[in-house]
């Protein structure tokens, strides 16, 4: 897969009238595309695109209409408002007043892969509606994009394959059927290995929940699911935990300087991994070394 970009969008964010405040352009995330901006009053028609759009708002109300060939329904849109369009579906619309919005705009194949059986997800024509989990959600991955580091590609493709899950719960034109019970079991021991072994192995490079899943031989959905159920946590956090684990000995047993020894367990820099620290050990890589 490639990264999804902004080729992959309807058009409106290459509107003049859009003023672009951060995207998630350059990080190679294939599952979403995020940007962020402040859009000002337009009215156009765009033709359908290969990705689904999530709009929030960010303040408002603010009216908004829309429809196909034609503006055909309008509502008064809250702030956290919410608007939604499924992919290949052309678009008309106009939006009555100044706004700052997130655009998320989800791949098809993120959307489907939330499908327990042949039939497909599709999403919903909504607007002015309100989800309080696909807000934080989204602002979650308006959060990443803004303090973006290297080592937050998987927790960035949890949130994605949340968001797809989320829209396919509650925003789609059919709900998707009850999960297999095979579906909830953990991995397996020979899977869990395989991806404790690639851990391992490749602790100091970025690791997409992709390559997670490939070594469990597992599509990205199911792997979420199945080693959430064998772990107790999302593979993000497990693979940060891992991090930390591994940073800890190394600063307790050796000289090893502070940044190689981030640099070693996958943090970015000797700041990355000393806020890490201190947030999930209570501690800084300085007092764990007098530790040792």
């Amino acid at each position: 897969m490639s990264e999804l970009g902004i080729g992959d969008t309807h058009g409106i964010l290459a509107r003049p009238g859009v003023r672009p405040v951060r995207s998630s352009a350059g990080l190679g995330w294939e599952l979403v595309y995020v940007s962020t901006q402040r859009e000002l009053p337009y009215r156009d028609a765009f033709a359908g695109a290969d990705s689904h759009l999530l709009i929030l708002h960010l303040d408002g109300p603010v009216t908004v209409r829309r429809g196909r060939r034609g503006l055909t329904a309008a509502r008064q849109v809250p702030p956290g408002g919410l608007f939604l369009h499924p992919a290949a579906t052309d678009l008309d619309v106009e939006l009555g007043g100044q706004l700052n919005t997130v655009h998320v705009y989800v791949s098809d194949a993120a959307l489907q892969s939330t499908a327990d059986d042949e039939r497909p997800v599709r999403l919903k024509e909504e607007f002015g509606s309100t989800d309080p989990l696909l807000e934080q959600l989204v602002l979650a991955l308006d959060g990443v994009v803004q303090r973006w580091e290297p080592s937050g590609t998987a927790y960035a493709e949890q949130l994605a394959l949340m968001t797809a899950a989320q829209l396919a719960r509650r925003h789609s034109v059919r709900q998707p059927a009850a999960e297999p019970a095979r579906a909830r079991t953990g991995l397996g021991d020979r899977q869990f290995a395989a991806v404790r072994e690639l851990i391992d192995a490749r602790l100091s490079e970025p690791l997409s929940l992709e390559d997670l899943a490939s070594a469990a031989g597992l599509s990205v959905s199911q792997f979420a699911r199945r080693f959430s159920a064998r772990t107790g946590c999302p593979p993000h956090r497990y693979l940060v935990r891992v991090r930390v684990e591994q940073a800890a000995r190394l600063l307790r047993a050796g000289t090893l300087p502070i940044a190689q020894v981030a640099a070693a367990c996958g943090f970015s820099h000797q700041e990355h991994l000393t806020r890490v620290l201190r947030s999930r050990l209570g501690t800084t890589p300085a007092a764990l070394r007098r530790e040792g």
